[in-house]
């Protein structure tokens, strides 16, 4: 947390020279008065400085994208974050070069990298976040891949009268599976396993 103790002839004045300083706002801030100072006799004698001691509020998101821009500057990509943001939820959105090396096989690499973001947020935050990292549309390819394989597997399910397993998953995608094959007829399905070798099972009814 960024703070700093500020002097001044008055308190409001000690603030806005703290407030300068940090460049922030007054609202981005937690203050705490430590001296109000005295004007003193004539304006002179037995004068004493204001004191205050400004606190910059930690934004969850901005602390977030911050571990999340340190994270890619470290393994050597050069790119850029924007922030989508709503009341509980934030989405950081990544565009620029050897995008493949933060998606990683199967977007193992940018689920563990959502997954730390979101700890980092929400070690702030006063209430629950949702955080999706997302890297050059990647997850709407995947989830358009993943529906594709749904109904493949589940017509060889029904073909073959036998039960087709796919790979291990993580949950929100083995959600858009079952969300998939409740379109489909003649089919049921189920998880097995455990994190994170958990997968599901295809089978006909």
């Amino acid at each position: 947390m960024r703070e700093l103790t500020a002097a001044g002839h008055s308190v409001e004045e000690a603030v806005q020279a703290a407030l300068t300083d940090l460049n922030v706002r007054k609202d981005e801030v937690d203050i705490s008065i430590i001296d109000e100072g005295k004007k003193g006799f004539f304006g002179i004698f037995g004068k004493k400085p204001a004191i205050v001691k400004v606190s910059v509020i930690a934004n969850p998101i901005e602390e977030a994208r911050k571990f999340l821009a340190d994270v890619i500057e470290k393994m050597k990509v050069i790119a850029t974050i924007t922030v989508e943001q709503e009341s509980k939820s934030a989405t950081f959105n990544i565009e620029g070069e050897k995008i493949a090396l933060l998606i990683g096989k199967r977007g193992q690499t940018l689920n563990s990298l959502q997954y730390l973001t979101q700890l980092v947020a929400n070690r702030y935050a006063t209430h629950y976040l949702q955080i999706n990292v997302d890297a050059e549309n990647y997850r709407e390819r995947r989830k358009t891949t993943l529906s594709q394989l749904a109904q493949r597997l589940a017509h060889q399910a029904i073909r073959t009268s036998g039960e087709v397993s796919l790979e291990p998953m993580p949950s929100y995608e083995r959600k858009i599976i079952h969300a998939e094959l409740t379109k489909i007829r003649g089919i049921k399905t189920y998880s097995v396993g455990e994190e994170p070798n958990r997968h599901i099972v295809i089978t006909p009814k």
